[in-house]
């Protein structure tokens, strides 16, 4: 049964693959890191099933929900792909344990992002290497900081392009693409994870809550991020 599309979302949708079929054309290679949410399940269809030169990856922390796992193998089936992990540094992490212990990024922000940075960050640096240009799934509504993002733009973290073609997306239209293909997606979204990350740090949000709630809860909104996606405006693209 072919997939049903309301014209406007089947617009976005042929839209982003003309973005990055343009952008591979541009830079000759891309990346997507793929967060396995609700976002990476449009890209990972369009990207496997239109664009498979744009390669792949995951970062696996080490503290992922069990749905999350699950998840990852439904999707390697149905595309008949292998979806390339990426690991912390085994050296990085046992010394990040011994010193803070098993859960000690509750204990301050400057310990969760050390976290972050190990489990997370520097596994992501290892595998944008190299590229010209990383593809991310993030969107405007998902918070003030992201609202202010530009679908392409230069990263001078980690000096390279970063490409957001579903940035002007709504989480309405993330849905109806999942469900008119029938895309498998995580259980959690169901349980009120709208953003999920490690098991530790991500909890379902309440009514009213803002859709990032769960994501280091018991911080201040500005800081809950984990380093690969700058929480000012980036500089301008360069000449």
């Amino acid at each position: 049964m072919a997939a049903v599309l309301s014209r406007e979302l089947e617009q976005k949708a042929g839209a982003v693959r003309a973005g990055l079929a343009a952008a591979l054309h541009q830079y000759g290679r891309l990346i997507y890191s793929n967060s396995l949410g609700a976002e990476a399940m449009v890209l990972t269809d369009i990207i496997w099933s239109h664009l498979p030169r744009i390669e792949v990856f995951s970062i696996d922390t080490g503290r992922l929900h069990e749905e999350t796992y699950a998840l990852l193998e439904k999707l390697q089936q149905r595309y008949q792909r292998q979806l390339r992990l990426v690991y912390p540094d085994s050296q990085a992490l046992e010394a990040l344990v011994a010193a803070q212990g098993v859960n000690g990024f509750y204990h301050s922000l400057e310990a969760r992002l050390d976290c972050c940075r190990i489990r997370k960050v520097e596994p992501f640096k290892r595998a944008i290497a190299g590229f010209p240009a990383w593809v991310t799934g993030v969107r405007r509504e998902q918070s003030a900081g992201r609202a202010r993002g530009q679908s392409t733009e230069w990263d001078a973290e980690h000096s390279l392009y970063k490409l957001s073609p579903l940035l002007d997306w709504s989480e309405a239209d993330v849905w109806q693409y999942i469900r008119a293909y029938g895309l498998p997606y995580n259980p959690l979204h169901d349980r009120q994870f709208p953003s999920i990350g490690c098991s530790p740090c991500t909890r379902a949000i309440q009514p009213g809550e803002s859709r990032r709630a769960g994501r280091w809860w018991w911080e201040q909104p500005e800081s809950r991020e984990c380093g690969l996606h700058p929480r000012v405006r980036p500089e301008a693209l360069p000449a």
